[in-house]
């Protein structure tokens, strides 16, 4: 990055509007559709690769603790190839190259029943960490009762280039935010992050007709992965079976969005489903999934993105996303009490950038 160009803030990091970004988001939506839609696709007597790939994610529906990261296979270098065509002063920020390699976005989930039979209240713990190249950038915690968050204040100034307030610099009254900034854990009442937002679900609909739009949308995904993309069995590596799932890019992610478009009006409030002008320039070429599958659950699905930028085809990008088992969500030994709608009138008016300059003094 050049002396004059000013660093991202942290809390803006994710805003860059930058191909590459909007193509990892995507392949995202791919990953999923492919995945979802599986269990439609196995007719034949004889197991399939479909059927195959169906029980293997059965097996993880049976199971009560379940654990998922999401990540890239590739380097800075790459990315940053993929930004080559952008527009003089759009290019891709080094820190932001860098985080998207090294950021990995983990979930473990655990429920009172199998998960393929749990609603929200059998939910008994949860964890969510997001990391990037220099340690978590961010930690949430539910157990029971209780939500707890902490935020890694280090690892998200390095990822930015720019500093965060420090706890001393903030208003006394500010406690709340002076706890988030301070690194340590901080815990609410888990219903009050949820009680009060809207469009919030919480209940079985009593709309017969929406129940009716999601049981169309559901056959729609299902119609169309089995229409769009080729399985096949491509034998063993590692202990692991693998099965690949290829399917025309452009074509199944514009199906994807038309089959949820009827769903549109039950989205929360700021939630917009892409139109087709989003899609008129996404790279019309198939993209392959890998689903690796380990003692009969499946372990690993592994999305190669590398046909979709010209510039990138001799190196290594894939998006990633492991399975495991997962493990039981525990309670820090310290953690302080906030409001958190104290926290967010604070957030607005208390975290405000400084910018490093070019000596590194603020």
């Amino acid at each position: 990055m050049s002396s004059g160009q000013r660093p991202p803030h942290p809390t803006h990091l994710l805003e860059t509007d930058i191909p590459a970004i909007r193509k990892t988001l995507a392949a995202t939506a791919v990953a999923a559709a492919v995945l979802a839609g599986t269990a439609a696709c196995g007719t034949a007597e004889n197991l399939t690769a479909a059927q195959k790939l169906d029980q293997s994610v059965d097996k993880l529906g049976r199971q009560k603790t379940i654990s998922l990261e999401l990540g890239l296979d590739t380097d800075a270098a790459t990315l940053k190839k993929l930004d080559s065509g952008s527009a003089p002063g759009k290019e891709m920020p080094d820190q932001v190259a860098q985080l998207l390699a090294g950021a990995r976005v983990s979930v473990s989930v655990e429920s009172k029943k199998p998960l393929k039979d749990s609603s929200d209240a059998d939910i008994t713990g949860m964890a969510v960490k997001v990391s990037g190249p220099d340690g978590d950038l961010l930690e949430y915690r539910q157990v029971g009762d209780w939500a707890y968050l902490r935020a890694g204040v280090k690892a998200l100034e390095k990822a930015s280039g720019s500093k965060l307030p420090a706890p001393a610099q903030l208003p006394p009254d500010a406690t709340a935010l002076k706890e988030i900034l301070g690194g340590g854990w901080v815990k609410m009442p888990a219903d009050s992050l949820t009680k009060n937002a809207p469009g919030k679900d919480t209940g079985p609909s009593s709309d017969p007709a929406a129940d009716a739009r999601k049981r169309k949308a559901i056959k729609g995904l299902q119609d169309l992965i089995t229409r769009e993309v080729q399985l096949k069995e491509t034998g063993t590596k590692d202990g692991a079976d693998h099965i690949t799932a290829t399917a025309s890019f452009k074509t199944l992610l514009t199906g994807l969005v038309d089959e949820l478009r009827p769903l549109a009006g039950d989205l929360p409030p700021g939630a917009n489903l892409p139109t087709s002008q989003d899609f008129k320039d996404a790279p019309d070429k198939p993209v392959t999934a890998d689903f690796a599958i380990k003692n009969g659950a499946l372990s690993t699905v592994s999305v190669d993105l590398a046909p979709l930028a010209d510039t990138a085809k001799s190196n290594k990008f894939a998006l990633v996303l492991r399975v495991g088992k997962g493990e039981q969500a525990t309670a820090p030994d310290h953690a302080a009490q906030i409001d958190p709608g104290a926290l967010s009138h604070q957030m607005l008016g208390g975290l405000a950038p400084q910018h490093t300059t070019g000596n590194g003094s603020l």
